[in-house]
């Protein structure tokens, strides 16, 4: 006498420790999603400030109203404002590259030259970027920098992060033990702090101006980093 198959045992088997797919978001958002959750908290920011300051806005005459708090030009200021100059950040942003290379060569990487020129090229992509900005928004400087317009966003600020925040990107690897990585960030963090508050200070760039850098070069920074996260793990 036959006896119909019981409907539980035409399962097809899942594999020993291997769970069935679970209803959820779809596989290939995530990636997508991960790469939005760093880039996309600063671009949004840069295009907040931009609209307010294009659009004079309450974000704008706020940030105008802290600037005549805060001007109080002085030696220390200039100097500070001074370390985001080509003349400074570039040269010791090339120093750091060559290094890099030289170090990644020695040790046989393959694509040893990749890190410095990506760095490299985003240094020269930044004037590309900040010049037909400055252009476009027309913002005039604080009263100290008398007529004229092109303050927005803030040519100085963006210099010093990606020259700073750069060589800090490419040179960490090559360092060893956590101390050492942390005075360098912290050393990074402390340039451009001080490069900001010595371009507010002196009267250089309303505060939105260099908070718009920050986010600009944030988003640079952030996709330099994925870009060398990327090559390193397709070296191992």
């Amino acid at each position: 006498m036959s006896t119909s198959p019981d409907p539980r045992t035409q399962c097809a088997p899942t594999g020993q420790g291997r769970r069935p797919p679970v209803p959820g978001r779809p596989t290939f958002l995530r990636g997508r999603l991960s790469l939005f959750g760093p880039l996309g908290l600063p671009a949004l920011l840069f295009a907040l400030i931009t609209w307010q300051v294009a659009a004079h806005g309450p974000l704008a005459r706020a940030d105008e109203h802290l600037s005549d708090r805060l001007v109080h030009p002085d030696r220390v200021s200039g100097l500070l404002a001074d370390l985001g100059n080509v003349t400074v950040a570039v040269p010791v942003l090339a120093v750091v590259l060559g290094y890099v290379a030289w170090r990644a060569r020695a040790a046989g990487r393959e694509r040893w030259w990749l890190p410095s020129l990506a760095t490299a090229a985003l240094m020269a992509v930044v004037p590309a970027l900040i010049v037909p900005l400055k252009e476009l928004v027309a913002r005039p400087g604080p009263p100290v920098m008398g007529p004229g317009t092109g303050f927005y966003p803030s040519g100085h600020t963006a210099t010093a992060v990606i020259a700073y925040g750069g060589a800090a990107l490419v040179l960490i690897p090559w360092l060893r033990g956590a101390g050492a990585r942390r005075a360098l960030l912290v050393g990074c963090l402390a340039l451009n702090l001080g490069v900001a508050f010595g371009l507010v200070r002196r009267g250089y760039h309303w505060p939105l101006d260099v908070a718009a850098s920050w986010c600009l070069c944030a988003v640079l920074l952030l996709s330099l980093r994925l870009l060398l996260g990327r090559n390193g793990r397709q070296r191992t």
